[in-house]
């Protein structure tokens, strides 16, 4: 089985208020690049990604006018995918959803979300991801009121040879201090976000070791949108998000490679799922952001991981429609596992 995680910049623009690809020569939410050019390269990286579940990051927009699911099962029939149902849970306001594509074929998956529903008093047992989680973020004796902007996807997933695991997409992103007139104030907006990302870094780690005390499998997966020695902040909070919700220094860890290389290593060659124009530089920025982490008893099932970067990864940088289409379709590239789950 592969399973995929991919953050497709703004897929939302390419759709219509009837959830139609908008196959035309308009610009899409991507520097110079059209919506007809981005939909075809994105059908280029999916095709060749052929994936029995594909975690969708900024997902199309769910509204009282617009639905997730049918711009992403018309999407999948536009291009003959395997993965072509879709599946969303709490949908958000920032046109950024979290969806799953995936074969029905070969997995059946629902939306299941555990934890206690909370009004906004909240609670600080890791309630349920559209509720509100106390916790006390700088040690003040006073607890502060976290949400997630984009909740969590919690899946409960089942093979057709009746094997069980859970899924969880995440897209954990700190704020840009907008709004902040001089450099004190952007500092401590900046600061302030990073504590609120790192809050929902432990209500998700909090959810994942509920699973492993109880045996179940669990792949995390999705943009965390921070890492080790990613930002001047680190070393003020001692962790990053990735490092929380791996689980590092405390209970069971989850399992990434990649992440694993980047921990070991601060320097050096490193592997990257994101690719930037810094415009004030006029160069790239690449960083690692996307991930797929699994509970250590899914090694029983000899996984393997790919990110399928245009020029890092021989096989992808060797056929130029993919390698072009993988530059085109968004600024994120696709992380996979192959995992031989009974089927």
């Amino acid at each position: 089985m592969r399973i995929a995680t991919y953050n497709v910049e703004w897929f939302s623009n390419l759709f219509d208020d009837d959830d139609a690809l908008l196959m035309d020569d308009r610009w899409s939410g991507r520097q110079n690049v059209t919506r007809a050019a981005q939909l075809e390269a994105l059908g280029i990286v999916f095709t060749a990604l052929d994936a029995d579940a594909v975690m969708v990051i900024e997902a199309p927009d769910k509204n009282s006018r617009r639905s997730t699911t049918d711009a992403l099962e018309n999407f999948a029939r536009a291009f003959g995918l395997r993965a072509r149902r879709a599946v969303i849970g709490f949908s958000n306001d920032t046109q950024q959803e979290i969806a799953l594509m995936h074969d029905p074929d070969v997995l059946r998956v629902w939306h299941d979300p555990l934890g206690d529903p909370t009004g906004k008093k909240g609670s600080a047992a890791a309630p349920r991801f559209d509720g509100t989680f106390r916790i006390d973020l700088d040690i003040d004796a006073t607890e502060d009121l976290v949400t997630f902007s984009k909740p969590p996807l919690e899946l409960a997933c089942e093979t057709m040879a009746g094997f069980r695991f859970r899924m969880i997409g995440a897209h954990l992103k700190s704020k840009a201090p907008h709004g902040a007139r001089d450099p004190n104030q952007v500092m401590r907006v900046a600061i302030q976000n990073r504590r609120k990302q790192l809050a929902q870094a432990i209500w998700l780690r909090r959810r994942i070791s509920e699973h492993l005390l109880e045996g179940t499998p669990v792949v995390v997966l999705g943009d965390m949108n921070d890492g080790p020695g990613l930002d001047e902040y680190e070393d003020l909070f001692g962790r990053s998000s990735v490092e929380i919700v791996m689980g590092e220094g405390e209970g069971a860890p989850l399992i990434d490679p990649h992440a694993r290389q980047v921990l070991q290593s601060r320097f050096g060659a490193q592997p990257s799922s994101a690719r930037f124009y810094i415009a004030e530089h006029k160069q790239y920025l690449q960083a690692l952001l996307d991930y797929i982490m699994i509970s250590s008893d899914l090694m029983d099932f000899r996984p393997s991981w790919r990110i399928w970067h245009p020029f890092d990864d021989p096989d992808c940088f060797n056929l130029p429609e993919l390698r072009d289409a993988l530059v085109t379709a968004s600024d994120h590239f696709p992380v996979t596992i192959d995992i031989d789950l009974p089927a």
